[in-house]
């Protein structure tokens, strides 16, 4: 990058798992606290941002536009533009990167970027043939001719709604739930039930162990800027707080895990709802800046974006896109998976992980797929989600991709590490990855 581009602070919202019907929260509700938060901690006013841009891959009817909603409600003021983008499980990650061609472009100094969803508001759709039987009716006049058009209504036809979760985690070109693709790995690299479970247990635990250390905590009394934690509490219109993300088990264990049946594959599958990041709401924001707006304000920040990539790959098999993000990124500063101090490889699930660490450890997918001369290793689990991952946090798919980059940036500040890989896999057939680093400013700070 021809220009410096500085992580100057963020905060998420405790991410909420969708339990039965919709959430406490809206998707700009979400956006506007956790934003609100972090802006109030900054030594400038949200009206001296130069741009807002908010990814989301499922917005309500209502929150068209989301971006520029949610830049209002903050404060920015109208001449500050807001936007939003869609790239489904990397929208957040898409966010960042669109700020940082700003920012490296000269049109943006000082940037919000994120991303938000709440999936439990997820509508239910009317089938076709509902809709052809709304339209008919509206198209005739007298009382006889609805009478009769009424009569034609049929109880299946209000009786099956179109769940449009299942639609938006559907691929539209390969026709599978992004489950079934989880699947396929498993198959391709002969990844079992224990091993998604096993895994799945330690997201639990580790993210138990991160919250009990406090490593997800705002800490209230800091200075202004990097010293501040993830986490910044939601308080619905009933004064109830939520203060943490409530997905997470402390009674997670292999017995407990080998109690729920696959989900996507019933009868030869091993994928259930468990091994699989929850369905989430949640948002996530970060802070970006130039070296002259770091000057300007006089911020302190916590790392600094580096490289960035986006692949493509086959949808069938979308739960690779780290890998096929992460290598190139590796190749043009001449790393290894084993010169990343930490990493941040969101668990869409348990299988997909896995699959990622078996496909950089596969000489013969190493070759054909990656165009590499063998073998690129493997990623050390010591190093690797380290306070668990959306498995037991959860996913809500708008917000990962940014919850990822800012916790990755407060692992290395915490551990006085120096380099980072923030990657996710994307609905679709695609990845993407971003290099961070730490500085001296943060780890003075730290």
């Amino acid at each position: 990058m021809s220009k410096t581009i500085y992580v100057v602070d963020g905060a998420r919202t405790p991410f909420l798992k969708a339990q039965k019907g919709p959430g406490p929260f809206a998707a700009s509700d979400l956006a506007t606290q956790a934003g609100r938060a972090l802006l109030l901690r900054q030594p400038f006013a949200p009206s001296d941002l130069d741009e807002v841009i908010l990814g989301c891959a499922a917005p309500s009817p209502d929150e068209t536009n989301i971006g520029r909603m949610v830049a209002l409600r903050l404060g920015c003021g109208k001449k500050v533009p807001g936007w939003t983008v869609m790239r489904n499980c990397a929208s957040g990650m898409q966010a960042i990167d669109s700020a940082i061609a700003n920012i490296q472009s000269g049109r943006s100094e000082l940037v919000l970027a994120g991303g938000v969803d709440a999936l439990s508001r997820a509508p239910l759709l009317y089938s076709d043939a509902m809709v052809r039987w709304f339209a008919g009716m509206m198209s005739l006049r007298t009382v006889n001719q609805k009478i009769a058009h009424f009569l034609k209504l049929r109880p299946a036809m209000l009786l099956t709604p179109v769940i449009g979760l299942m639609k938006g985690l559907t691929d539209p070109v390969v026709g599978l739930l992004m489950g079934q693709t989880a699947e396929n790995l498993a198959w391709r690299f002969g990844i079992d039930r224990q091993q998604m479970d096993e895994f799945s247990v330690r997201s639990h635990q580790r993210a138990l162990a991160a919250r009990q250390a406090g490593h997800f905590d705002a800490n209230v009394g800091a200075n202004v800027g990097a010293n501040f934690g993830e986490i910044v509490p939601l308080v619905d219109g009933n004064g109830k707080v939520y203060a943490e993300d409530d997905g997470v088990r402390a009674d997670a264990s292999m017995a407990g895990m080998a109690k729920l049946k696959p989900f996507f594959d019933k009868k030869y599958g091993n994928v259930t709802a468990a091994n699989s990041s929850q369905i989430t709401d949640g948002a996530a924001w970060v802070l970006l800046a130039s070296e002259e707006a770091v000057r300007k304000w006089n911020l302190k920040p916590l790392g600094k974006i580096v490289d960035s990539q986006w692949s493509g790959l086959e949808p069938e098999q979308m739960g690779l896109g780290p890998v096929h993000a992460s290598t190139p990124i590796l190749q043009r500063h001449g790393l290894g998976l084993a010169d990343i101090d930490y990493w941040e490889l969101n668990e869409a699930f348990a299988a997909q992980v896995l699959g990622c660490q078996a496909a950089w450890q596969d000489e013969a997918y190493c070759r054909e797929q990656l165009g590499l001369p063998g073998v690129f290793g493997r990623i050390d689990d010591e190093r690797l989600n380290v306070d668990g991952g959306a498995v037991a946090i959860g996913h809500p798919v708008g917000a990962s991709g940014a919850r990822i980059v800012l916790h990755l940036l407060h692992v290395l500040r915490r551990n006085r590490a120096r380099r980072g890989i923030a990657t996710i896999c994307i609905g679709g057939g695609l990845g993407g990855a971003m290099l961070l680093e730490t500085c001296a400013e943060a780890g003075d700070a730290a």
